[in-house]
């Protein structure tokens, strides 16, 4: 019989759903969309690149690029964590908009390890400090600033290391 392939702790959609319960409930009674919420994860995880507290995760080579990988997982996360109540999803005319479910102020204020606490506190910052922003001035803000796709591309082809 084949042993099943353990699951992922990092990067999977627990971790990005949890990241995602703080942050709408730091946002609350606000929600975001799902453009917004990949912006604000990228804050709230490197939140040093952008003037706050220090970055929640150790900042990596080319973190940029996360953005565009973090999306799809970032969905499944919203998800996931709706099935069980800690997200809840708004539909209307302008789109989906997610919101911190019934629950996810009970999960916040119950668990109480180290990290989930850094990450409630840079939940906070980032949601007193981008939440009044559109995605689009979000997006200009961080490339203004160097950080996010792009930047690390202009980086390496000035030294020469462009894609052939």
């Amino acid at each position: 019989m084949k042993k099943p392939k353990p699951l992922a702790a990092f990067n999977s959609p627990f971790e990005l759903g949890v990241r995602m319960v703080y942050l709408l409930n730091s946002l609350q009674p606000a929600g975001a969309d799902l453009q917004k919420l990949v912006l604000l994860d990228y804050a709230v995880v490197y939140s040093d690149d952008l003037g706050g507290p220090p970055s929640l995760h150790t900042p990596v080579p080319y973190r940029g690029s996360e953005y565009l990988s973090r999306r799809d997982l970032i969905a499944q996360s919203l998800y996931l964590m709706s099935t069980r109540g800690l997200v809840a999803v708004a539909m209307d005319e302008t789109g989906i908009t997610y919101f911190a479910g019934d629950t996810a102020r009970t999960m916040v204020g119950a668990l109480t390890a180290p990290y989930l606490r850094e990450l409630e506190g840079r939940c906070r910052w980032a949601a007193a400090t981008f939440a009044t922003l559109s995605s689009r001035d979000m997006t200009d803000k961080f490339a203004q600033q160097g950080h996010l796709w792009g930047a690390e591309f202009e980086d390496a082809g000035a030294r020469g290391l462009a894609w052939q």
